[in-house]
Parts: structure tokens; sequence; C-alpha cells
């Protein structure tokens, strides 16, 4: 018999919803031009892709033609980091958190090979930019800043108003990357003040490969991809149009779903929270005061150690994670985790649940009797697997 699995590692990605997967399949059946091409099947091919861009920004507070298709949110962090880095200004310094996703933390490491400098806010011990600006030092040699909007790790939402108004007032570029943002909180890209702002689709329930970068009217941003006038010159390459209709598709079915799937995630994360506070005593929740995504819970279990943990639960079938995905691999503590001030050892002992709408009360239930079991059977055996 086929072992239950309980996926809760959403903020790794998420599965294309039915409704989704219906227009994908349907465009790929049915959409056979080219959108770049002048004849009836490009026509039509380019009123689906500009209608999905037109849904797209709707929901995202922006205009359409501020709207850029990537291949997904890795590519528009890289867009975001290089093209504005190379879009004018003599200014060689870029301004992050030390928190920052590996797509925008390597591409900026890239451009420190090549001469640049980066300074870094500092972090409080709930994951929040620290007293900005006084901590931020000079920024008149500051040619943009990147900061994650919400985190992939910790969960922890970033109040960007501060920084946002100090860039515009010095007119410096700023990059917001959104991609666990968008489609679990609202986000609106003219009120947040960005200069560019990236999702990515499969993070909210959309297909896997189609992601966007939302860049500001005025906007001077050098192309990373080029041999093409697709996506104004921007990202060339034909447009991926069965891929941006369903990520146009999934992100309309959250904004009509947005009140009831933020209370479920809420509850559930609540629920799981309280549970394994009470029955894997002690632990610490990391951004337990910080505003924080519904659906996630970063939480170490002193005296046990993370990797091992993550290996005993997915033999019992639970799906979960150290952090991000696309730093996988690595036994070092998530430099987030650091930056916030917590111990190597805390650190090497945290965990990240991250929920999705495909998950229930039971789930949760189901997972608590596993977690607990396997933390008390990890600390009894000295922290490691046995």
């Amino acid at each position: 018999m086929t072992q239950a699995v309980i996926d809760l590692d959403a903020n790794a990605t998420t599965r294309p919803l039915p409704e989704v997967v219906e227009v994908v399949a349907r465009h790929l059946r049915d959409t056979a031009g080219n959108p770049g091409s002048r004849h009836a099947l490009g026509r039509r091919a380019r009123r689906v892709l500009e209608d999905s861009r037109e849904a797209i920004a709707a929901v995202l507070g922006a205009d359409p033609e501020e709207v850029v298709f990537t291949s997904g949110g890795t590519e528009a962090n890289n867009l975001a980091v290089f093209g504005l880095a190379r879009g004018g200004g003599p200014q060689r310094t870029i301004l992050l958190t030390p928190g920052e996703h590996p797509s925008v933390l390597e591409a900026c490491r890239v451009l420190q090979a090549r001469g640049w400098s980066l300074a870094y806010f500092p972090l409080d011990d709930q994951g929040r930019i620290a007293d900005f600006p006084r901590h931020a030092g000079p920024l008149d040699q500051v040619r943009l800043a990147a900061v994650i909007l919400a985190h992939n790790e910790t969960g922890v939402i970033q109040d960007v108003a501060p920084l946002a108004d100090a860039c515009r007032e010095r007119n410096i570029p700023l990059h917001l990357d959104a991609v666990q943002a968008v489609g679990k909180i609202p986000v609106n890209f003219h009120a947040l003040g960005a200069a560019t702002l990236s999702f990515g689709a499969h993070k909210f329930h959309g297909p896997r490969g189609i992601g966007g970068l939302l860049i500001r009217r005025g906007t001077v941003l050098a192309p990373l991809l080029v041999g093409g006038h697709q996506e104004q010159a921007r990202r060339a390459g034909t447009e991926a149009v069965p891929l941006i209709a369903g990520m146009a598709a999934a992100l309309e079915l959250w904004a009509r779903q947005q009140a009831q799937r933020t209370a479920h995630l809420t509850a559930l994360r609540d629920r799981l929270q309280a549970q394994l506070l009470d029955r894997c005593a002690p632990a610490v929740i990391q951004g337990e005061r910080a505003p924080r995504l519904p659906n996630t819970l970063n939480i170490a279990f002193p005296g046990v150690d993370g990797e091992a943990l993550l290996v005993a639960l997915d033999l019992e079938g639970i799906c979960c994670s150290l952090g991000s995905t696309c730093a996988s691999g690595s036994m070092e503590p998530a430099p987030v985790l650091i930056a916030m001030g917590c111990p190597p050892e805390i650190s090497r002992a945290s965990v990240r649940f991250s929920l999705s709408i495909e998950n229930s009360v039971e789930h949760i239930d189901f997972a608590v009797e596993r977690i607990a079991a396997a933390v008390a059977r990890l600390r009894n055996a000295g922290g490691m697997a046995r």
C-alpha cells in the first residue's frame, strides 16, 4: 500500500490547480500562432497574450505595459539586478539584505567580482530591516537597492515604504523580489513605489517555467536576452502563450479567493505552530513577532539536527524543507537566520513548513504526530538520525 505523502513545502513549489491546467492545455491545443506574426493565427495568440498581461497587471496594481514576461522568478530577479545595474548612472554600489534569495544574491556577487561594492542592511532579530535609514550608510554611491518583500525561508514581510521613499528621493531604483509574496498577500506595484518587482507562477498554483518582472514606466533597464523585439525589447524570445495564460488564470483565481485562502492558510499555520510548540518544547519560532506570510512557519527544535529531522520526516511521508530550494545542498546555516542573530546551533535546528490551499486540518494533525515523534526520537539519540 502506498504511504500517504503530506506536502508541507509549498514555498518550494505548488501544484497547478485543475482550472489552470485546463487553460494551459486548451491553449497548447488551440493557440497555434506566434504572437509576433501578423497573420490570423498570430493575431489570435497576441490577443491571448495581451489579455493575460492586462489581467496580471490589474491584480498587481500595475499598467499592462509594465509587465514583462520571463521564464520564472530567477530570470526576473537576474533581469532586474543586471538590467538596472547596466541601465545607467556612474554609481557602483548595490544595497541589499543578507537574506536575499540566491537569484538576487548571486547576481549581485557576479557584479561584485566585476568591481561593484555590496552594502547590506542589518536585520533585527525578527528578520526585519533594522532602523532604516540610520543604518543604511551613505546612499550617494548606491546604484540600486534590492529587497525580498516576503522571505522564502521565514515568511517575514518587510515594510519597504521607508526604503522606497528614500530611494525615490535619491533616484535610486528599488527592486522587490516578490516571488513568495505574489499570490499569498496583496501586492500593489504602484503603491509599493519600486522600480521593478519579480514574481513566478509556480508559487501560486500556476504552471512552472513562467513568471514576470514589473518595470515601472521610465525605468532604464538593459535586457539580459537579446535577438528579438519581444516584451518591448526587454526580453527576447517567443512568448510562451499557454503558460502565460495559465499564470494569469492562477493569479485571477487567487484574487477572487484571497480572503478565503488567507483565512484557511492562517488557521492551518497557527494550528501547526501551536501544536508543535506544545508537543515539541522547547521550540523557537523564527520571526514570530514580525508580519509573516499566512502559510509559512520556520521553527527550530533545539537539540535536533535539521537535516536529520528532514530525512526522518521524509521517511514518514512529510515533505518540508530547511530553507530555499535554490540553496539546497548547503550544510551551512541559513544566511538570513545568522543575520537575525540566531546562534548557529539554532539555525541548524530550524525547519521550514510552508502550506498550500490543498492542505487540510487532517494533514496538519497527521503531520504533528509524526513531527513530534521524530523530534523526540532524535533528541533521545543526541540530535542525529540513528
